[in-house]
């Protein structure tokens, strides 16, 4: 049996955090950090690669490396990773992850008090049984406390981008068992919301749940096993995650995979509607059949039928006006899919702070069935991202056109042009006439206050060769707010101007939120999904914009690049005043 790209990510990532733990060479440990990152960006057919002997012309992979990587897709095994395993304590890694604690600590601490986990330890710490051990006190006692305390407060939530790779990670090793029948992302994760809590898996197999639940026990990164029956499983990972198995069989799958799908609170609606129809439907478990009439389903649309509501699909399912909608069956069928969208928009190249060169992203855009790509690199003010000044246009564009010759891929001029702060755009009015597209994003001055944020925008907004609104509101989730202004203000300036937003699929931004979003709708602004994509790798978040429009309701006539390339181009083309 062969070994997915995934978990060679995940074992390399794993030889790479074991390699730093035992000290030995930092020059190795960085190579295997680099060799799983080469393999996660690694665009093309690994399996090809590996099959050829030609594993060493991706970068950052040499000839041992070449040869773990060929034993793990081989085999399923690393001898190296089997080793390095057998040389430290259970739970050496998630334990490694408090400052403080090297292999040494993590030796002491198994030996004298049975310590594999971080909840362990705060147990040991709270008892006070550390002080006794050589190496530790009352002071190194405090500072674990508070960084366990904060490594909480952190791994409560994590970026959907991260929830969603472990959560493959962990399908991909699932898939392998044999005898099962149906296997899904739900939860938060298959909602899309920004951040998720624990990922939940859910899976459907005939006979003995409990040896699936085993199996997914035996995840190699399980730091530690939270709980444990015949049907289910929560563990955490090296890394901090947690994530829940749940298993029914054929008959119950449905009903399981809409429970722990939907937001508590959608449930809850549910329920209200199947106690008027007596049916049996619990929001907090899937029940028994009883005196009411049980649902027998073959899909989470019959669960929906059954109860007198239309399909909901799962990135509506929070409670916020979709059950009724669903009643009265005025749930859009036409929200916006993936094989929508006709042209990759916002791309960025080596000739700002990208990572690939135009030809490389146009191929790979290409590769994906795309029409058209707008190639956006920043403007000259942002200078830390290598904005294009005037005098580099002329190269970009003369490139954009060599490369045109060589692909079928239609390639727009654009740009993403500052709004500064004034509300005017980066490059004068007769540069930006030229371009085909003009995304106008705020890269700076993120802390004017709302009056003056306000001004900056709608201003920006009244120039007529303002087009598309880039990631609107600035923020990065978990580490900056969005920007303060009147938003319901500035929606209403771009309404009258006729522009488009822009729904940002960078996993780190996801930009607008769905309620902003919402609001734009109600005032026929259309959108363009874009990638804001630095790298071919990058082009793959626009799965991320997807998720994100469908939560509000998008439909594929109110986005632009689902559109073809002429009526595309005419729409967005900057227009003189």
């Amino acid at each position: 049996m062969t070994t997915t790209k995934h978990q060679i990510v995940a074992a390399l990532k794993e030889i790479a955090q074991l390699l730093k733990l035992e000290s030995s060479d930092p020059y190795r440990t960085r190579a295997y950090a680099r060799a799983a990152q080469a393999v996660a960006d690694f665009g093309g057919d690994l399996t090809e690669m590996i099959n050829q002997k030609r594993l060493t012309e991706i970068s950052g992979i040499g000839q041992s490396l070449a040869g773990v990587i060929e034993e793990l897709f081989q085999t399923g095994r690393s001898s190296l990773l089997e080793k390095l395993r057998a040389d430290v304590p259970p739970g050496a890694l998630a334990l490694a992850q408090l400052s403080g604690l090297n292999l040494k600590k993590i030796q002491t601490l198994h030996k004298a008090l049975g310590i594999t986990s971080v909840d362990e330890l705060k147990e040991a710490i709270e008892a006070g049984q550390l002080r006794g051990l050589s190496g530790f006190g009352e002071k190194s006692e405090g500072a674990l406390l508070e960084q366990i305390s904060k490594q909480e407060r952190q791994g409560a939530d994590m970026l959907l981008l991260h929830a969603l790779r472990t959560a493959e990670r962990v399908v991909e090793y699932l898939q392998s068992y044999s005898g099962l029948r149906q296997i899904d992302i739900a939860g938060a994760t298959r909602r899309w919301t920004e951040t998720v809590s624990v990922i939940s898996i859910t899976a459907a197999i005939a006979k003995s749940p409990e040896a699936l639940v085993a199996h997914f026990l035996s995840y190699p990164s399980i730091a530690e096993v939270v709980t444990e029956s015949k049907h289910e499983a929560t563990v955490r990972l090296i890394e901090g995650t947690t994530v829940r198995l749940s298993v029914a069989t054929p008959a119950n799958y449905w009903n399981l995979l809409l429970h722990e799908t939907g937001s508590d609170a959608h449930l809850k609606r549910l329920e209200d509607i199947a106690k008027k129809k007596k049916i049996v439907f619990s929001s907090t478990k899937v029940t028994a059949p009883g005196k009411r009439t049980s649902l027998k389903v073959k899909s989470e649309a019959d669960i929906y039928r059954n109860l007198g509501l239309q399909y909901v699909p799962p990135e509506l399912r929070e409670d916020l006006g979709e059950v009724e909608a669903a009643l009265k069956g005025k749930i859009p069928d036409d929200l916006v899919t993936i094989s929508d969208i006709q042209g990759m928009t916002h791309c960025h190249s080596t000739y700002s702070d990208g990572r690939n060169t135009i030809e490389d992203m146009a191929r790979a855009a290409q590769a994906m069935g795309m029409k058209y790509m707008t190639l956006t690199d920043h403007s000259p003010t942002a200078y830390y991202a290598n904005g294009v000044q005037i005098d580099r246009l002329k190269r970009q564009w003369d490139e954009l056109d060599r490369v045109q010759e060589r692909v079928s891929i239609k390639l727009l001029r654009g740009t993403e042009s500052d709004i500064l702060r004034d509300g005017s755009l980066d490059y004068p009015d007769r540069i930006l006439e030229k371009f085909d597209v003009i995304i106008a994003s705020i890269h700076n001055r993120y802390k004017l206050d709302e009056d003056e944020m306000t001004t900056r925008l709608i201003s920006a907004m009244r120039n007529p060769l303002f087009k598309v609104w880039g990631h609107p509101l600035g923020r990065l989730v978990q580490r900056r707010p969005p920007i303060a202004c009147r938003v319901e203000e500035v929606l209403d300036a771009i309404a009258e101007s006729g522009a488009a937003i822009e729904i940002s699929g960078d996993p780190k931004r996801l930009d607008m939120e769905p309620r902003w979003t919402r609001e734009a709708r109600k005032r026929n602004i259309r959108f363009v999904i874009s990638t804001d994509a630095h790298s071919i790798s990058d082009l793959e978040n626009l799965k991320f914009g997807i998720g994100l429009a469908r939560r509000a309701g998008v439909r594929r006539g109110e986005v632009l690049n689902s559109m073809g390339v002429e009526d595309f181009m005419n729409t967005v083309r900057p227009a003189g005043p």
